[in-house]
């Protein structure tokens, strides 16, 4: 272009109004878990384009319902769990009836390491506490006699009585509320009865988990959507180097612990919180007590909704005073023992050819995480495995 003339070089001033506020998600860091199910941390922040540069924003700026999830399910592989056992002890006694106990871990078979008895929490277990007999006492042998040397066998369940009975007088010395005291006949009541597997409603409480007659004790905590709950373990009796622990669990939370339990401040960070408690020898066991209070953060979106159970009905869509377009939920939280069962009585997501938008339901086993999406107006019939359930109501 040498012969030609050189247009005089110049800049013009664009002047483009800024990008709407969105969420920028890095990607995402190593799987918590090396096998099976584990969560993979990703960092959500909201930012805007401006003059051509990235500039970070406060998370309030942008669409809260369409905040990406900053932990995703992940699996590395598949892997599997089994109960291994130590030897049986020797009889607790010298002569006469006894009892034999032995400890059971959670075995990883690929690399024969003990790992969390969490893992091992769907499988079957034998027993480790049996009865035994170290033959007849010096004093209960008579002439004519064979009653003294007769074996009678012991159980667990047998051992598991008075501990049961001792755990009663201290649940009834906490005076707990009215719902958390079991409708049975006093000479009928024990303390798994009484707790385990229940659900507690109360803005604040003592839930007595010492002496239960099951291994796996699990009571849940429900509030309003607005509120979290905190817990204090107010005695633990646990005996870590066998392998007891007791699980908190929440929406937002997990965590266990054994030692120095006493000292720990539990934050559940949303309005409900699963407390699980695995022991192994007869008595022991934690007491805690939950307190309530206004949620630091609001977790939730104003047409969301919260069932406890036993039964109620979903209506949606929910209309919003400000018009938005927001996914909304619905959380049903029941007794651990129990289960969800969803029936879908009428169902009209409009028109399907529609390309702007898609209507679908959204059912979540919370036990589980499996979710299952209903289209169109299939009136379907749903069941859970555990005794979470959420629902979300897309359009």
């Amino acid at each position: 272009c040498h012969p030609v003339p050189k247009p005089e070089s110049r800049m013009e001033v664009c002047d483009l109004s800024p990008c709407p506020p969105r969420w920028k998600v890095t990607p995402a860091g190593p799987c918590s878990s090396s096998c099976g199910l584990g969560l993979a941390v990703q960092l959500v922040t909201c930012v805007q384009i401006h003059q051509g540069k990235e500039v970070l924003l406060e998370d309030r700026l942008c669409p809260v319902a369409e905040k990406p999830l900053t932990s995703v399910p992940c699996v590395i592989r598949m892997c599997s769990y089994e109960w291994s056992f130590s030897e049986w002890t020797e009889c607790s006694t010298s002569c006469g009836n006894g009892i034999q106990t032995r400890q059971d871990f959670c075995l990883n078979p690929l690399t024969r390491k003990h790992v969390n008895p969490i893992f091992c929490r769907h499988f079957p277990k034998a027993i480790v506490v049996r009865g035994c007999s170290a033959g007849p006492c010096p004093e209960q042998v008579v002439g004519t006699g064979s009653r003294g040397a007769e074996l009678q066998t012991v159980t667990p369940a047998a051992h598991l009585t008075t501990a049961a009975t001792a755990s009663e007088a201290r649940y009834k010395d906490l005076d707990l509320p009215p719902s958390a005291v079991p409708a049975v006949p006093q000479e009928q009541m024990k303390t798994s009865e009484g707790v385990c597997g229940k659900l507690f409603l109360n803005a604040t409480g003592i839930i007595n988990m010492m002496g239960v007659e099951s291994s796996d004790c699990t009571v849940a905590i429900g509030r309003p959507l607005r509120e979290e709950i905190t817990v204090n373990i107010l005695e633990s009796s646990l005996n870590c180097s066998a392998g007891e622990v007791v699980l908190f669990s929440g929406r937002m939370m997990w965590r266990t612990g054994c030692r120095n339990l006493p000292l720990s401040l539990i934050n559940s960070r949303t309005n409900t919180l699963i407390v699980k408690q695995r022991v192994l020898l007869p008595g022991n066991g934690v007491i805690l007590q939950y307190n309530s209070r206004t949620a630091t953060k609001k977790y939730y979106q104003d047409c969301d909704k919260q069932l406890f159970g036993p039964q109620g009905e979903i209506v949606n869509p929910v209309q919003l005073p400000d018009q938005r377009q927001v996914v909304c939920r619905t959380f049903i939280n029941v007794a651990p023992r129990h289960r969800i069962a969803i029936r879908a009585l009428y169902i009209d997501l409009g028109n399907e050819s529609n390309q702007t938008h898609f209507n679908y339901i959204l059912v979540r086993d919370v036990s589980t995480m499996k979710t299952m999406a209903f289209h169109g107006k299939q009136q379907f019939f749903w069941q859970s495995t555990g005794s979470q359930a959420e629902i979300e109501f897309h359009e």
